[in-house]
């Protein structure tokens, strides 16, 4: 155990290394959307373990990683990293409502963090690492709300829910080394969700169906 420990820190490092020296190829415009799309946008700690659940959503049409909710213009991920922008990661999803409602991404969302941790997520610790969701309107801020008061039901969380129901703020896509990253880099992906024990901790929470 010893050794895979040893091995996935390696190549976290790697991973890390490589995502620095990436950060300054700069990422494609986002376009604005079209008619028939919506957008939501999420902060969930490390954003490349948001986009694989929203992925495999009927109905969303894309999901890009980047960084919201901070002061400073067009940050790098170097900067978010090291805290310095007041920037959260996230992951902004365009959908087709008629096929997926904004409550149906909610409960994906909440079942793919652990609500109860305030600026840390599994391994990653930070203000960048915080849980948010960012609505874009009066009715994703209802839903929102109602959906965590309804959570706050379930006894595991009894404690209380960290996470902040906050109006979007410009959303900066990140480097394209960091889009689709779990389809780029399969086995540094998962050794690092691994190691960081998010899987584990989403068991604990929600069961073994639960995300």
């Amino acid at each position: 155990m010893r050794h895979l420990s040893l091995l996935a820190a390696g190549l976290m490092f790697c991973a890390v290394a490589e995502a620095a020296s990436e950060s300054a190829i700069e990422p494609a415009a986002l376009p604005a959307p079209t008619a028939g799309q919506a957008v939501a946008t999420f902060a969930g700690g490390c954003f490349w373990c948001m986009e694989p659940p929203f992925d495999a959503v009927v109905g969303v049409l894309s999901t890009t990683v980047g960084y919201t909710g901070g002061t400073k213009e067009n940050p790098t991920y170097q900067e978010v990293s090291n805290g310095d922008t007041g920037h959260a990661e996230a992951v902004q999803v365009r959908y087709d409502p008629t096929q997926v409602s904004y409550e149906k991404l909610l409960d994906v969302y909440w079942r793919n963090i652990d609500p109860t941790t305030s600026d840390r997520q599994f391994c990653d610790s930070g203000h960048q690492y915080r849980t948010a969701i960012f609505y874009h309107d009066a009715a994703q801020r209802q839903a929102a709300e109602i959906s965590k008061a309804a959570l706050l039901q379930q006894p595991q969380l009894k404690g209380g829910i960290a996470t902040e129901i906050v109006p979007a703020t410009k959303f900066y896509p990140a480097e394209n080394y960091h889009q689709d990253y779990y389809k780029k880099n399969p086995v540094r992906y998962k050794f690092y969700r691994f190691n960081c024990g998010r899987d584990q901790r989403l068991r604990e929470l929600w069961g073994a169906d639960g995300h």
